[in-house]
Parts: structure tokens; sequence; C-alpha cells
């Protein structure tokens, strides 16, 4: 399985972003993405999670401003973001796995099988 990030880019505050998650060698429509982002210096977290059933999870930073979803005849998820923040600046990552069916919260980093190689979005203010 490869999943493969595109979409990054730099915006102002108040800007709006799609990231794609292009998802290749899975031949099941089932699969959990997770969108995790990291900035310099500070820990990964994870902020978005679409699972194999289309739940959806959203930290509390990032909820009604950030949305996942999957365009399965494209075999590619996407993370839209808007009113974006120097905050949110950060290298985005998405993650696969195909254990996770129903998502209540950010999967446990142990059950993503691939990763993406990230993309970067800067926000200014």
């Amino acid at each position: 399985v490869q999943v493969v990030e595109s979409g990054g880019g730099s915006v102002q505050a108040g800007g709006s972003v799609r990231l794609s998650c292009a998802v290749s060698g899975y031949r099941w429509q089932s699969y959990c993405i997770t969108w995790f982002r990291q900035a310099p210096g500070k820990e990964r977290e994870g902020v978005a999670a679409i699972g194999g059933d289309d739940s959806t999870f959203y930290v509390g930073s990032v909820k009604g401003r950030f949305s996942v979803s999957r365009d399965s005849a494209k075999n590619t998820v996407y993370l839209d973001m808007i009113n974006l923040q120097p905050e949110d600046t950060a290298t985005y990552f998405c993650a696969f796995s195909s254990a996770v069916l129903n998502v209540q919260n950010i999967p446990p980093v142990r059950l993503f099988e691939t990763w993406g190689q990230g993309t970067q979005v800067t926000v200014s203010s």
C-alpha cells in the first residue's frame, strides 16, 4: 500500500487549502485514513480521521474548520481546511490503516501501516 499527499502550500490567515491523500495498492474500499501534522519543535498530532465505515473524528482545535472526505472512485481522501490560522502551519501527513472501521477518536499510531511523505502548509498572519 502507498499513500501520497498533495495540495499543500502557503496561504494567508483566513484562507483555505485542500489536501489530498491518494491511496494505491489496496484492493478494498474500507480503510481508515488519518491526517496528522507536525510543526517544528512540536510533537506530531492527529487532527482528523475517516474510518472504514466513513465515520469521522476531529480534534477540538480543528473542529468546524477541517473536513475529511473520501472519493472511493478515485481512491483519494481529502482534507478541506478553512479559516486557517498561523498555528495550523505544519507538515501534514496522511496515514493508512486497514484495521480501523469506526473512528471515535484518533486511532493509536501503532495501527497505521503506511505513512505518506508529508506536505507543507504554511499560514501567514
